[in-house]
């Protein structure tokens, strides 16, 4: 429900002048009743000029005098039709002139880092535009060549929980539509703290990759037991005839 302008002077003046019960002005202003209390005793609110809320078309007379008559009759704020339209609006968030130059740099870290976020999501988190993401995105931009990947968090355009929202939702969305997410991926999914406590996985440095299974023996030791068991001695090794010496003395038999 609507609050009336000027609350808390709006129920000094409603104790002031009227017979309305505590309980009746804390519901219409939007205070706790032992506020109110405070407000009758001169605890609270002290030095506060009333605010009359019907000549400031807040309420009406007739209204007043209902919920004098019944205590059990909440009071309605009067329509204002100039009043009419001004609830906030949705939109970009807004960013400080001084930060505005830092925004390319956060798009290009959450395209990078995060390029499972859509456009939307980047655009509502640093208050950008879609065309602006799109051309970081193709590296088409003006300025491409000078801008660095910068947290976004660190430069104070969005905070860490928000940023955390929107990339479980993304994940959650990609995930609903069949999508598989790598390692590195689903490591960016846990929380700050999470994250924090995390200890780094070693990683095997890109020059050997592929030869993680070498070893330089060659085989198992049941293996070179084996063939050492094939080897007997040299001369079955080298495969050479056994009792040579005795078939040359056979032979060799001239008188």
């Amino acid at each position: 429900m609507a609050k009336p302008l000027m609350a808390k002077a709006t129920a000094v003046w409603l104790v002031d002048n009227t017979t309305i019960s505590f309980k009746q002005i804390a519901d219409f202003v939007g205070m706790h009743e032992l506020e109110i209390q405070g407000i009758a005793d001169g605890e609270v609110a002290v030095g506060v000029k009333g605010f009359d809320p019907v000549a400031n078309n807040q309420l009406t007379q007739d209204e007043i005098d209902k919920a004098q008559a019944n205590p059990l009759h909440k009071l309605k704020l009067k329509f204002n039709p100039a009043a009419a339209g001004e609830e906030k609006r949705r939109g970009p968030r807004y960013t400080p002139l001084s930060k505005r130059q830092d925004r390319p740099n956060s798009i290009l870290w959450l395209v990078k880092f995060h390029p499972e976020l859509s456009d939307g999501q980047i655009a509502k988190l640093v208050g950008t535009t879609k065309p602006t993401i799109q051309s970081i995105r193709e590296r088409t931009h003006w300025n491409i060549a000078n801008m660095q990947p910068i947290d976004p968090v660190a430069l104070g355009l969005c905070k860490q929980s928000e940023l955390d929202s929107a990339v479980q939702k993304a994940a959650a969305k990609k995930a609903a539509e069949g999508g598989v997410m790598s390692d590195d991926e689903r490591r960016k999914l846990v929380s700050t703290e999470q994250s924090l406590e995390m200890e780094a996985e070693p990683k095997i440095p890109s020059a050997i990759e592929g030869l993680e299974t070498f070893t330089l023996g060659g085989g198992s030791p049941d293996e070179e037991e084996k063939k050492e068991e094939d080897i007997l001695d040299a001369d079955s090794f080298f495969n050479l005839p056994s009792g040579g010496d005795d078939e040359d003395d056979d032979e060799d038999t001239r008188p």
